[in-house]
């Protein structure tokens, strides 16, 4: 066998990396529908490519994408981490309308502001209570800023391939 040489070492990698759909605008009820609920669900993938159990989350639909705060040792961000940026976003309860994402951590102080503004407003009874360590976890770290921005198409049911390479998770599945 013959050595490949460093251009046929990139040629090959080239093959293997997959890239991700450009960003999809979602449709007008879809965002209607982020604009007035009170959580999203998250399900991020796993090693196998299938998706883990959806998380309900707090979050601030805004530039066409979806925000949270979350700890840095959750599993979504984990997997972020690891490479595995694509998940699945159910809007409003976890078998609700969703969509394929590609996530990333990000940090973005004008957003941040802008989130804490929300929640504020979106969360009145409970963000008292969290405010705090939301803003104390963002400076030391505990916490992190997450953006999702929309790819693919819509996914209309949880069965449903939204993307290439994305795929629905198997019941009961685990990490």
């Amino acid at each position: 066998m013959r050595p490949m040489g460093i251009l046929g070492v990139l040629i090959g990698a080239a093959l293997v990396v997959s890239v991700p759909a450009p960003a999809t605008a979602l449709d007008a009820a879809l965002k209607e529908k982020l604009a007035t609920s009170t959580y999203v669900y998250i399900s991020s993938q796993r090693k196998d490519g299938s998706f883990g159990k959806p998380a309900e989350i707090w979050f601030m639909y805004d530039q066409d994408a979806v925000w949270v705060g979350t700890p840095p040792t959750s599993w979504r961000v984990k997997r972020l981490k690891a490479g595995r940026r694509a998940a699945k976003i159910a809007v409003g309860s976890s078998d609700g309308p969703s969509f394929a994402a590609v996530g990333s951590v990000v940090q973005d102080p004008k957003v941040l502001d802008r989130m804490f503004e929300v929640y504020a407003r979106k969360y009145p009874d409970r963000w008292p209570g969290y405010e705090q360590r939301f803003r104390d976890g963002m400076k030391d770290g505990s916490r992190v800023l997450v953006r999702y921005v929309p790819v693919g198409t819509p996914i209309t049911s949880p069965t449903a391939h939204a993307t290439p390479g994305l795929a629905t998770p198997p019941p009961n599945a685990s990490d």
